[in-house]
């Protein structure tokens, strides 16, 4: 697009230099090539931005890696730095959509029910989780639109459903201090204990499917016992 911007001003340029009065035929042209200047500069600091943001990424999964000894797929590059580091909801749900599917779960939009992002369906059960996606810069609040969809699903769900809340919180933070932080503000949990609604930040998501990899968890009952919780914040160490 940038490009695109310097391209149409080159042309305005060399159409100004050719056709206008001797005055504007100078400063028109001129200011046409400060302004393609600008923009280059812009772009080249996007590229730049772009590469020491996945080299970042890199540099942390090669950590992950090297801690846990797992190895992934390049296909699967995308679907982590989506699901740990989310640019916005629609990525985010896209990489917990990817990392269910894998799971072996059988997982639909919210066709069914437009209240919900995803729903969830256990494996050999009628056990269902209805699942809100949602992103914080810090902790969640329990003003998010997110949760209250999730309120409103609570009051319209079957016995069998579990309304889960996957989020994308503390992204900027290293993966080795974000369990050191709050993931939920005080009025959330409030909220969470009176509705028995769950939540679950995203890189636990991510620690279970790589457990489920490794062959060092059963998944599905795993996901069993997390429908069984009362309401709160899911805790891997009680799994």
């Amino acid at each position: 697009m940038l490009l695109f911007i310097q391209f149409l001003l080159a042309i305005f340029a060399i159409v100004s230099a050719l056709s206008l009065a001797e005055n504007l035929r100078l400063y028109i042209p001129l200011a046409c090539l400060i302004f393609m200047f600008i923009i280059g500069r812009i772009d080249r600091q996007s590229s730049e931005k772009s590469k020491a943001r996945k080299s970042y990424l890199r540099s942390e999964m090669d950590k992950i890696h090297e801690r846990d000894g797992t190895t992934e797929k390049e296909g699967d590059f995308f679907t982590i730095e989506s699901l740990l580091w989310p640019k916005n909801e629609v990525l985010l749900t896209d990489a917990v959509h990817s990392v269910f599917k894998e799971l072996g779960f059988k997982i639909s939009t919210g066709i069914k029910n437009p209240l919900v992002d995803r729903l969830i369906t256990m494996h050999d059960t009628q056990k269902m989780f209805g699942l809100e996606i949602l992103t914080a810069e810090r902790e969640a609040e329990a003003d998010h639109p997110k949760v209250r969809r999730a309120l409103q699903f609570e009051k319209e769900k079957k016995g069998n459903e579990k309304t889960l809340i996957i989020a994308g919180t503390h992204a900027r933070l290293p993966l080795a201090e974000r369990d050191k932080v709050n993931h939920l503000s005080k009025g959330l949990i409030d909220i969470l204990a009176q509705n028995d609604i769950l939540f679950m930040p995203c890189h636990h998501l991510y620690q279970l499917w790589q457990k489920a990899k490794k062959g060092e968890t059963n998944i599905h009952e795993l996901f069993e016992r997390i429908h069984s919780q009362p309401g709160g914040l899911v805790r891997l160490k009680n799994l």
